[in-house]
């Protein structure tokens, strides 16, 4: 192919190998020179330095110093030479110290060698590149004065460096030449690895559009191409069930016919629901009313009787109403919730007091289990709400010992709160309709104090609205109601 991605990314390859050579050779020439110069100069100026800080004025060393004065020197092929301003030598690593001297001290007092390079001059010490001109060598040398009045000559022998880097060049392009020779063999065969399943995959995008999904990419490992391959695999899938489901559309409408006649039973239900709540008190009232305007009963007693009966009635109806409407605001969204950091067992303790009447009436002993305080995150009076419809749920059922227990569980991100009351279980295929809007387990009880079958569902709609779970489970002797809020800010 001509625009291949294998030719291209070989020649991209090769270039950045040839470019990394070429740069290498040019770094080499222009700067492994004055490099290894600068090198040298700091190895000279180091000694020095050391040198002249144990200088004292006695102008003698000890042998602790002289042995890391020789280590430095071996290190780095330094010869050094101490003298006195008499000439006389103090200390020397070299064999031949007359040779040397004269060498010195014609370095120093004939400045105008032309074989001479002055690379640094301060008050103590000048840094020169010089010749040999007996061994035809170049020597970094070092001449100054000490603290102590002495002088200080070093020299180190500085190799043909541009011998070095001629070699280091030369092998470097045979070495290039090779890696370049290689990579590109390397890099070819990779890339075709990488395109081959590129062109099986260009192959089956061209079949399925034709509505060809039988070819399926074989997959080999778990690189980008092979997720690649499996995608593609998953979206001839995904096209054939569309087509299929393309095909169904019918069955669809009829599905969605259903559900429609589903939602319309459902209205109708709470509509009979509700109307079934309100039709006794409204004829109680309507027969109570028509009572005390016909006068069927003229004593105190029964007239009052009679007033008593509409205005419970009229409580339940208007009880029934408020219900409707929180449950409403609540599972429209249209309720406010105002999230506060407030202490659980106030709240608990609270609605358990304002329970204490109706408690002692159904003669029920209620039992706290928690420390204070317990501090949670949620609305306060919606969380009141929730204990209310519990406790009061728990007065009514509790049968048996007549016992509550409230326990206040803290959590690490989370306070469970639970509800328990001895008495008659809840049947298992009724416990998940509890939460239902007028489903009632035990119509009768229900009827007996009131209830209307919109509490537990109150319930639900505000633990939905905290984000937060709630939820009922049987116990061997009773029945546990529980709920559950944010104990952590976030």
């Amino acid at each position: 192919m001509r625009h291949s991605i294998t030719g291209k990314i070989t020649a991209i390859m090769i270039s950045i190998v040839a470019g990394t050579v070429l740069l290498c050779w040019f770094i080499n020439t222009t700067l492994l020179e004055s490099y290894y110069i600068e090198h040298k100069q700091r190895a000279l100026l180091d000694t020095f330095q050391m040198v002249d800080f144990e200088s004292g004025d006695e102008g003698t060393y000890n042998d602790e110093f002289l042995i890391r004065l020789e280590k430095q020197c071996t290190n780095s092929n330094i010869t050094i030479m101490i003298i006195s301003s008499d000439r006389t030598i103090i200390q020397s690593n070299v064999g031949d110290d007359e040779h040397l001297l004269r060498q010195f001290l014609q370095l120093i007092f004939y400045t105008d060698n032309e074989d001479t390079e002055i690379l640094e001059n301060t008050p103590l010490y000048m840094i020169e590149k010089t010749k040999d001109s007996r061994l035809e060598s170049d020597y970094l040398v070092l001449w100054g004065s000490l603290q102590n009045g002495n002088m200080i000559l070093m020299r180190t022998a500085v190799e043909s460096i541009k011998e070095s880097v001629g070699i280091a060049n030369r092998f470097l392009a045979y070495v290039g030449v090779a890696a370049v020779i290689v990579c590109a063999i390397i890099i070819y065969v990779v890339t075709r690895r990488i395109t081959n399943p590129i062109l099986q995959l260009a192959d089956i995008s061209k079949r399925m559009t034709n509505l060809d999904f039988d070819a399926k990419f074989q997959s080999r490992g778990r690189n980008e191409i092979d997720l690649l391959g499996e995608h593609m695999n998953q979206m001839s899938k995904t096209l054939e069930k569309t087509i299929s489901e393309l095909k169904s559309a019918n069955n669809e409408l009829k599905i969605d016919i259903e559900k429609k006649t589903e939602i319309d039973e459902m209205r109708k239900e709470f509509i009979s629901n509700v109307s079934h709540e309100l039709k006794t008190p409204i004829a109680l009232i309507q027969g109570y009313a028509e009572g005390l305007k016909e006068c069927i009963n003229e004593d105190e007693a029964s007239r009052e009787f009679y007033c008593e009966v509409i205005m419970d009635e009229a409580d339940k109806m208007n009880k029934l109403v408020k219900n409707l409407l929180t449950l409403n605001q609540l599972e429209s969204g249209s309720e406010h919730v105002v999230f506060e950091r407030f202490d659980l067992m106030e709240v608990v303790s609270g609605v358990v007091n304002a329970t204490a009447i109706l408690r002692e009436q159904n003669g029920i002993q209620l039992e706290i289990y928690g420390q204070k305080p317990v501090y949670v995150w949620a609305d306060e009076f919606k969380t009141e709400q929730v204990m209310m419809n519990y406790i009061s749920n728990a007065i009514h059922y509790a049968a048996g010992e007549k016992r509550i227990e409230v326990s206040v569980v803290p959590g690490p991100e989370t306070v469970r709160v639970e509800v328990f009351n001895t008495g008659n279980p809840i049947p298992e295929t009724e416990l998940v309709h509890v939460w239902e809007k007028f489903y009632k387990v035990d119509k009768a009880r229900t009827r007996e104090y009131g209830g209307n079958g919109i509490g537990l569902s109150i319930v639900k709609a505000i633990m939905d609205s905290f984000h937060r779970e709630c939820g009922v489970c049987n116990e061997y002797n009773g029945v546990k109601f529980w709920f559950e809020l944010d104990s952590r800010s976030q």
